[in-house]
């Protein structure tokens, strides 16, 4: 209906609403009123009419999508009604009508049922007969909140959704029996399982944007047990913000699962050692070192430089700072393998940085067991022209980007970084470069990762692979890997290996069946499949080795390994007479180079 036609149908509408408010109260005050009009009668209720076209237009009564009505649509009719009873008796009084106070009380009181009953029944007609009852889901909404009534809202007002929301949980017992938007208010978080079999729930919602991780963790376990598709409400933020609606709700991720509070950053201090600086960043296309870059730009550097090999994942990366901050940071990509010395001298020497991340790597554990040349080529070598263009530029601090599969070594990959590190830690007592490294558990959601794996699995109807039943891993997001490699840069000193707090490490197979039950299925619907521990595989991962603990942690959530001495005779050998190892020899040389270093350290510190 056009706005003229629906404007037009309610003004028809109020006038005769109006008018058969006025007549009913002017009938009561006046039983022996005879069947011809009074003229009083017919002054008094042109002055109403008119009066109430007025407020009704000042508070846009005709304006309204009447079929959301709430609180706040009847509060304008409130207002615009008052307003219209309170002319009328003004217009008596400095008149010479006469002045009926019941009269006008009654007219009020009449309006307002009348006014606010049309309204409000069109809306109930909407909700109660013209939306579909057949095939929607129930859902339960976990917080009866601002949020959880927002969702609860929007869920009753888009029955194009199917989903109805049927309950509410919430631990705060004051809400516990009442009823929001006429749901009940089912009971607590530990109510969770009985609620869902009481009322038939097909979906979960979590609306409660303020909840700690670790209560979250708790809910998520309790929701795990009733085998129902559990959800999350979008950040409220992002909802401001325009970038999702309400009822798009995100699955449950595995970062919900950690239990732990995300890591803060120092902003004083990053802001004083990045801000107006130029920072190149290699392997700026990657999922840790686009990440960084985004973070890297929340602090107006003056210039970031954005090195990778990949044309398009840097053009990517290129294009998204751009458009979010490309007219307070100078952005400048840059092609470039960090295995060619003379292309990082190039780079260094056009832009000198004063902070470089080294996020450059091949990280894939079985892969380069298969490809312990490219491993060593890449993540040794690389390196090595990576830091001495920084040493010889006088860049001010060189961050590099390492693993917790550097400590104790039984892979390729995992012995490459750990010769980074120790090739870094070189340079850092030659040059006036400040060199530290920062070591990361699993990263959820990097390229790679397990979680995809697991996601993408559940979603073709499994099974869910799983190496072994016993193997364990720390786990951290993208965004806590990115701050701690810059939170790592404001707190170097030189030779440090920074490693984040990731609390308890977490069986692989728990966050296997907490994917799957969060998805909606059973054990029995997704099976778990036990795969064998792949080549170079860890059982469980170690953040520091016992000869780099330090008992002070330097930053809250981060600790600090102490500087170890290396033997950089045993890596320059292993540089100069790279290419006349085969793939074998190469893959012992690296790992004997690091254990029996590791090993002769530990047995000095005894």
């Amino acid at each position: 209906m056009s706005y003229q036609k629906r404007f037009l149908l309610l003004a028809v509408l109020d006038s005769v609403l109006v008018l058969a408010a006025a007549v009913i109260s002017y009938i009561q005050f006046h039983p022996l009123l005879r069947s011809v009009p009074d003229k009083e009668l017919l002054l008094n209720s042109l002055i109403l009419l008119i009066s109430y076209y007025i407020f009704a237009n000042s508070f846009l009564l005709y304006n309204k999508s009447w079929e959301y009505a709430s609180v706040m649509e009847l509060k304008s009719i409130f207002k615009a009604v008052t307003l219209t009873i309170i002319a009328t008796a003004a217009f008596q009084l400095f008149t010479s009508l006469n002045f009926y106070p019941r009269m006008l009380l009654s007219v009020w009181m009449m309006t307002m049922f009348f006014v606010g009953g049309s309204r409000f029944s069109w809306r109930l007609y909407l909700d109660h007969c013209l939306k579909p009852k057949q095939d929607m889901k129930k859902v339960l909404i976990i917080g009866a909140g601002q949020a959880g009534t927002l969702v609860a809202r929007q869920l009753l007002n888009n029955p194009e959704l199917r989903l109805v929301p049927a309950a509410f949980i919430d631990d705060d017992p004051g809400k516990l029996k009442l009823h929001i938007l006429g749901i009940p208010v089912a009971g607590a978080t530990a109510d969770i399982v009985e609620t869902v079999e009481k009322y038939q729930i097909n979906n979960i919602v979590i609306a409660i944007p303020s909840l700690k991780k670790f209560e979250m963790n708790k809910i998520f376990l309790e929701c795990s047990k009733t085998k129902v598709k559990t959800q999350v409400m979008p950040k409220i933020e992002d909802v401001m913000l325009g970038k999702v609606a309400v009822n798009q709700f995100r699955e449950v991720g595995v970062e919900d699962l950690l239990g732990r509070e995300p890591v803060e950053l120092d902003i004083e201090s990053i802001s004083e050692y990045i801000s107006c600086k130029t920072v190149l960043v290699t392997g700026a296309g990657g999922s840790i070192g686009s990440e960084i870059c985004r973070q890297i730009c929340k602090f107006s550097p003056k210039k970031i430089v954005l090195l990778g090999h990949g044309e398009n994942s840097i053009y990517q990366i290129d294009m998204e700072l751009r458009n979010k901050y490309g007219q307070t940071v100078e952005i400048v990509p840059a092609i470039g393998d960090i295995q060619d010395r003379d292309r990082m001298m190039e780079v260094m020497a056009e832009h000198h940085p004063d902070v470089v991340y080294h996020a450059a790597a091949h990280k894939h554990v079985p892969l380069m067991e298969y490809n312990p040349r490219e491993a060593v080529k890449n993540n040794v070598l690389g390196t090595k022209n990576v830091a001495e263009a920084a040493h010889q530029h006088k860049v001010g601090t060189f961050v590099l980007i390492s693993s917790d599969k550097a400590v104790n070594p039984t892979n390729v990959m995992g012995a490459t970084k750990r010769i980074a590190e120790m090739v870094i830690q070189h340079f850092n007592q030659q040059s006036g470069t400040k060199f530290v490294a920062v070591r990361f558990g699993n990263v959820l959601g990097s390229r790679g990762s397990v979680i995809p794996l697991f996601k993408k699995q559940i979603k073709a109807g499994g099974p869910v692979t799983v190496t072994h039943p016993e193997m364990t891993r720390y786990f951290m997001t993208i965004p806590e890997a990115s701050r701690l490699v810059i939170q790592a840069g404001s707190l170097a000193k030189g030779g440090e290996v920074f490693v984040l707090d990731m609390g308890e490490p977490v069986k692989i197979v728990d966050l296997a069946k907490n994917l799957i039950e969060l998805s909606g299925f059973s054990l029995d619907e997704i099976t778990i499949k036990y795969s064998g521990i792949r080549p170079g595989e860890k059982m469980f991962e170690e953040l520091l080795n016992e000869n780099e603990v330090n008992d002070v942690p330097i930053y809250p959530k981060i600790l600090v390994g102490k500087s170890s001495p290396s033997n950089y005779e045993m890596i320059s050998n292993l540089i100069q007479n790279f290419y006349s190892f085969n793939e074998r020899d190469l893959k012992d040389y690296v790992l004997n180079l690091v254990n029996k270093k590791e090993k002769k350290l530990s047995a000095i510190s005894k």
